[in-house]
């Protein structure tokens, strides 16, 4: 019980401040001959506004740190489960580097031969 009260007076808080915020904004704003009524119709918008915004900020961020406990979780798991794909992958790269030789090797065959055939006609 004690922990959600200071989360209701800093919440509390947090719209005292977005109020005070937004009626500053409105009259940073204020034109000639707007009445008080219509500047605090204004601030309320703003207030709205900012309140919409930090919702959705809020969720974004609830969104993105499941997503990455998800990620986390998937990378604990794949770490666990497969110390032999490790091995796959080590004898992978040493057999990957015996095609650019192969290649190197055929080129020069090939330029070998065509020169040939060049001096020959």
């Amino acid at each position: 019980m004690t922990q959600s009260a200071p989360v209701k007076t800093k919440q509390k808080k947090d719209a005292r401040d977005i109020r005070a915020e937004a009626l500053k904004i409105a009259n940073s704003i204020k034109i000639e001959g707007q009445t008080p009524v219509e500047t605090k119709a204004i601030a309320k918008g703003i207030q709205r506004g900012m309140e919409l915004f930090l919702r959705q900020q809020s969720e974004k961020t609830r969104e993105l740190d499941k997503r990455v406990k998800k990620v986390k979780q998937l990378a604990t798991k794949l770490a666990q489960d497969n110390p032999a794909s490790e091995k796959e992958e080590i004898l992978i790269m040493q057999t990957a580097p015996k095609l650019p030789w192969v290649l190197l090797a055929a080129s020069w065959i090939f330029f070998a031969i065509a020169t040939t055939i060049k001096f020959l006609i």
